[in-house]
């Protein structure tokens, strides 16, 4: 009869060589799928077996927009800028893990959509603050403005799909205000990317094109809503 410390022993190197073989299958599978189409499946597959949701990538997306308007605060715009891009990703990719991994619920819709407008507004808040700081009247109010009609497209469209209306037009989609914020972050005085100041432009532009798009989208509910 083997001593007990011996059979524990062996009984240990079997698990972790188990647990080894099970860490590898995934990477040997990685490996043996030679097309584009067949890895992406099976990372598909991967993703969906895990215990990932889409409500833990948009909590993630949420502490990094946190981190983003933190860091504008502290006036580290381009750490602040690429926190932003990340976290927007992130806010992206929720919505499309969802539909892929059928992981999503009517509770997760809805927590990514409040969580978008807390995430916008949160960084745009901390930009204001920046401004107010400098003594930057003008540019404040334009944050003040760019927050609201922001807003605004997002419940012009919440509004008009509950009547029936699919309302996706205009100029200053989400992904496009996302586009122009970041680059006002990134290229923003001190960011060390050059003597740039386009921060307050983009938050300029921001506004501009929000309260055009939510001109757009009225405009295209009551012609919808006219026939």
């Amino acid at each position: 009869m083997a001593p007990r410390g011996r059979t524990e022993s062996r009984r240990a190197r079997r698990r972790s060589y188990g647990a080894s073989r099970r860490r590898a299958r995934p990477l040997a599978e990685l490996r043996a799928a030679r097309s584009p189409g067949a890895r992406r499946e099976l990372v598909r597959n991967r993703l969906i077996e895990s215990r990932l949701t889409p409500n833990t990538i948009s909590l993630t997306g949420l502490a990094l927009n946190v981190l983003a308007a933190v860091l504008v605060w502290e006036r580290l715009f381009f750490l602040g800028g690429i926190a932003f891009i990340v976290g927007s990703v992130m806010d992206t990719l929720d919505g499309r893990y969802s539909r892929m991994s059928g992981k999503g619920t009517p509770f997760g819709a809805f927590l990514d959509s409040t969580l978008d407008r807390i995430e916008e507004g949160i960084v745009l808040t901390a930009v204001a603050a920046v401004f107010a700081a400098h003594h930057n009247e003008f540019g404040a109010a334009a944050v003040v403005v760019a927050v609201l009609a922001s807003l605004m497209v997002s419940y012009t469209r919440a509004r008009a799909e509950a009547l029936g209306v699919e309302c996706k037009v205009g100029i200053a989609t989400r992904p496009v205000r996302v586009v122009i914020l970041a680059v006002g972050l990134v290229l923003a005085r001190g960011a060390s990317l050059g003597n740039f100041e386009l921060l307050e432009p983009a938050v300029d532009a921001l506004a501009v094109l929000s309260v055009i798009t939510v001109g757009q989208r009225i405009w295209h509910v009551r012609r919808a809503l006219s026939v």
